[in-house]
């Protein structure tokens, strides 16, 4: 991690419970010099994606959450989709059609972000990949429950996350 980048994660109970979490499952923060002036702040997860490099997010002060697509050919986002304002089309025979799409739910506190990235992380990269990796992260719960009951077992060691 960048000595820039550690005040981020000092003097506020939240963004310590976010370094303890990252800590404790192995993500680095890998945010370069120009990202830092920014505002974006980059994780490097400790397993490998596609193309055998390892997985990384990154949090934009526009408000986006997303994947940065070094496993893949693009990055995408992460935010939470919600629906569109409606719209309206006129068709040939003068009638209108409404068309109601998704757009991304923007994240404009940077803690906030943050906390969405590791529970996503946690959810999406660790418990789901635990069936096919090596690591030994266990999911505690017997049915789906809220991210923010969960927890994770390392080395024998229960930790609740979140």
């Amino acid at each position: 991690m960048k000595e820039n980048n550690k005040w981020k994660y000092q003097g506020d109970s939240r963004y310590e419970k976010v370094w303890a979490n990252m800590q404790l499952l192995g993500i680095q923060d890998v945010t370069t010099d120009r990202q830092h002036k920014n505002g974006t702040i980059v994780w490097r997860l400790p397993m490998k994606g596609r193309g055998n490099t390892n997985i990384e997010y990154a949090s934009f002060t526009t408000g986006y959450v997303r994947n940065q697509g070094n496993q893949c050919h693009s990055n995408w986002q992460i935010n939470t989709r919600v629906d569109d304002e409606p719209r309206y089309f006129k068709l040939p025979n003068g009638d209108y059609r409404k068309y109601v799409g998704k757009v991304c739910k923007m994240i404009p506190i940077e803690i906030d972000r943050l906390e969405y990235m590791m529970k996503y992380v946690i959810k999406n990269d660790f418990i789901k990949r635990a069936n096919y990796s090596h690591t030994k992260y266990v999911y505690m719960e017997q049915e789906p429950a809220p991210i923010n009951e969960l927890a994770v077992i390392i080395d024998g060691q229960k930790y609740k996350v979140i």
